[in-house]
């Protein structure tokens, strides 16, 4: 039962995942990174909140934080960007993206956490 919660919340997050990649492509050409930073943050404080709730069953903790939070967030394709923006010489940018991706989403996840505590 717990893979049908995963894939239900899966159903949901890969979805607004493309659609934040494809809309930041349109607005700020391709190679945007902005949609990876995005959905990287809004997973971020949906797990802080998540968690921060503590009494979550273990079906919702399969639909929302591994299903949905797993597939609208992406590691994997922000070390690629990183890579991407280095090898293109745009270190500052990869540095700051790297640097503001995790802190970003560490604040994310800490005030979703700590919004409902």
């Amino acid at each position: 039962m717990t893979a049908l919660w995963v894939a239900l919340g899966a159903l949901v997050g890969a979805p607004l995942r493309l659609l934040a990649d494809r809309t930041a492509a349109a607005r700020r050409g391709p190679g945007s990174v902005l949609g990876t930073l995005a959905v990287n943050v809004a997973g971020s404080a949906v797990l802080g909140v998540l968690l921060g709730l503590g009494d979550a069953s273990p079906a919702v903790l399969a639909l929302v934080g591994t299903g949905f939070c797993g597939t609208l967030t992406t590691f994997s394709t922000f070390g690629w960007d990183v890579v991407r923006l280095v090898e293109e010489r745009a270190v500052g940018r990869a540095a700051a993206y790297l640097t503001g991706s995790l802190v970003l989403g560490l604040a994310a996840a800490a005030g979703g956490w700590l919004a409902v505590r």
